[in-house]
């Protein structure tokens, strides 16, 4: 009898993890395939409002003010706005000496939707916007960012286009599984999709919205949204999500674990809480044949990243001690997602630390129980994760 219940619980996870990797192998391939033609210069230059929202980040988010602000685009074409939530008053003081709009949110509980309805509503009304740009604090930009997105957005002839996120720090384990997963997120969820005439994943910062269309959405949207809620309203309102690969912006990555969890925790419960909120839509999408909306929501009920890992290591590690034959299949399923992530990774990601950056990843999810007993924090000291 517990037999017949490990079989089936054992072959259920396992189908449910292969779906996961073969949609995540299929659009790594595909990524392979995108080819780049050269952005042509525009005929019009857009007028921007960069938001900022801030969130305890001290310097980081001076950083990302400082870096707009060396923008060789001409400066009456876009404002800056930062939200500056919980930042403490010698961030504040340094933020009021720039040239730029500087809010202080006064609510119990701040959401960055929240924080985006407060930028909107206290923006300049004699001053007309075409193009609303969403950067994060730590986020850094070259100095011809703004003007590789005015060529991009009108390049694409939509309403909203993701550019590039990548990382400049990789200093530490957790840095460099961030960096490694925003890149194969760029190549399986955005170059792969676009390979195939597919909207482009959107991340949480270097994106650029209709502004009209955005501060609508704004208006009317609830306080609980995130921007996978964003992304669906675009998606139902038949608009394509464009994705520029050359136009950067590098972000800083977490470098401790816990911040880490945290994060990954935080994206997981946005994911869970998207596809409650957006299922209804899909079987009217694939009756309608509306494949962007039917993929994005398929997108979402996949196990994420990171729970895909622990799961088909701990299977890895526990199946042989139950039944030695069971645990092949998870063996081979271990090595063809590595492959696939090896594929969808950069080559100048793909060093020597690349094998055991991956390795840690159990010990860095495990590490708020491990931090707990005197030989959990033994073997963390051993493994060193902070390296």
């Amino acid at each position: 009898m517990l037999w017949n219940i490990y079989t089936i619980l054992d072959w259920t996870l396992f189908i449910f993890i292969s779906l996961t990797v073969c949609y995540l192998g299929f659009f790594a391939i595909m990524s392979l395939f995108t080819r780049h033609s050269e952005t042509p210069s525009a005929k019009r230059q857009n007028r921007f409002i960069v938001l900022i929202p801030s969130h305890r980040s001290g310097k980081s988010v001076e950083m990302t003010v400082n870096s707009i602000l060396g923008q060789s685009y001409p400066q009456r074409l876009f404002d800056i706005t930062v939200i500056a939530d919980h930042e403490s008053e010698m961030t504040k003081f340094h933020l009021a000496q720039q040239p730029v709009t500087l809010l202080i949110p006064n609510f119990k509980k701040n959401t960055r939707t929240k924080s985006f309805q407060l930028a909107i509503n206290n923006l300049p009304q004699f001053k007309i916007y075409d193009v609303v740009i969403i950067l994060e604090a730590g986020d850094v930009v070259e100095t011809d960012f703004l003007t590789q997105v005015n060529d991009a957005y009108e390049a694409a002839g939509t309403k909203a286009i993701q550019t590039h996120k990548l990382s400049f720090n990789r200093d530490t384990t957790s840095a460099r599984l961030s960096a490694v997963f925003e890149e194969i997120n760029n190549s399986i969820f955005r170059r792969g999709h676009i390979t195939l005439g597919l909207s482009a994943a959107m991340a949480s910062s270097g994106m650029a919205f209709d502004f009209t269309w955005f501060k609508q959405q704004m208006q009317n949207a609830k306080a609980t949204w995130t921007e996978k809620e964003l992304e669906a309203q675009l998606l139902r309102q038949y608009i394509y999500v464009d994705y520029f690969d050359h136009v950067y912006v590098y972000n800083e990555k977490v470098r401790q674990a816990d911040d880490f969890n945290r994060q990954h925790r935080h994206i997981i419960v946005n994911q869970f809480q998207s596809i409650v909120r957006n299922i209804r839509y899909l079987p009217v999408a694939l009756l309608n044949r509306h494949y962007d909306l039917a993929d994005k929501l398929l997108q979402w009920m996949l196990i994420p990243r990171m729970l895909l890992m622990v799961i088909i290591v701990g299977m890895s590690l526990i199946t042989p001690l139950i039944y030695f034959t069971s645990a092949l299949k998870w063996w081979g399923i271990f090595a063809i997602i590595l492959f696939i992530f090896a594929l969808a990774t950069p080559n100048y990601l793909v060093d020597d630390k690349w094998d055991s950056t991956f390795f840690k990843v159990p010990f860095i999810l495990l590490h708020p129980v491990l931090t707990k007993f005197k030989l959990g924090r033994l073997l963390l000291q051993k493994i060193n994760i902070k390296k």
